[in-house]
C-alpha cells in the first residue's frame, strides 16, 4: 500500500496515485446513472478521497496554465480578492482590541468599505478571470471524480483510510459539506 506524506500537527497527505491509475487507464471511465443519485454520490467522494493529492496537483497546474494566458490579470484579481476578504475580517471581527479601534475610529470601516468595493469594481474582469480558475479546476476535478470508476485498489484505500478520513485535506472538506465516514461502510 502507497505511504501517506505527514505535513505536520496530524494532518497527512495521501500518496500521489499514478498517472496510469488516475488518466491512463481508459476502459474504468464510465457516465455515472443519473438517476441513482447515491450511487453517483458515493462514486465521487471515494474518488475525491482516494485522488486528493492529484486533485490537488491538478488544480494547481489548471491554475497555473490560467495564470500563464494573463498573468497581470490574475495578480490583480487575487489581489482584489485579498483585499475584499481582508476588509470583511477587520468588518466582522470580535477581538476586543480591534472593538475598541472601530468604536474610537468608526469612519475607518466605512471609508475601507468604499475604497474595496471600488477597487473591485474597478478590477472585476480581473476578478472574474481568477474566479474562471478556480471554477474551471473544481469542474474538471468533479468530472474526472463522476466518471473514473473505481477499482479494487480504490475501494480498499478508502476502507484503510476511512479511519483516518478528517486528518487529510479533502477529509476536512468534505466533513465540512457534512459528508461522513459512513460513506465508506
Amino acid at each position: 500500500m502507497d505511504k501517506t506524506i505527514s505535513i505536520g500537527d496530524g494532518w497527512e497527505l495521501p500518496p500521489l496515485r499514478s498517472l496510469y491509475d488516475f488518466l491512463l487507464e481508459s476502459s474504468r471511465f464510465q457516465l455515472p446513472n443519473f438517476r441513482d443519485f447515491e450511487k453517483w454520490g458515493n462514486r465521487v467522494v471515494n474518488n475525491l478521497v482516494y485522488y486528493q493529492t492529484n486533485y490537488l496537483y491538478m488544480c494547481i497546474a489548471i491554475l497555473l496554465v490560467v495564470a500563464s494566458v494573463n498573468p497581470m490579470k490574475m495578480i490583480v484579481g487575487i489581489s482584489t480578492v485579498i483585499a475584499v476578504w481582508g476588509e470583511c475580517i477587520y468588518l466582522f471581527n470580535e477581538r476586543e482590541s480591534l472593538l475598541k479601534f472601530k468604536r474610537t475610529y468608526p469612519q475607518v470601516g466605512v471609508i475601507l468599505t468604499i475604497v474595496c468595493a471600488s477597487y473591485a469594481i474597478y478590477t472585476i474582469n480581473s476578478v472574474l478571470f481568477v474566479l474562471f480558475g478556480i471554477l474551471l479546476s473544481i469542474c474538471v476535478t468533479f468530472i474526472h471524480a463522476s466518471l473514473r470508476l473505481r477499482n479494487v485498489k480504490n475501494k480498499l484505500a478508502n476502507k484503510i483510510e476511512g479511519m483516518g478520513f478528517k486528518r487529510t485535506p479533502m477529509g476536512v472538506v468534505l466533513n465540512y459539506f457534512g459528508m461522513k465516514e459512513e460513506i465508506f461502510t
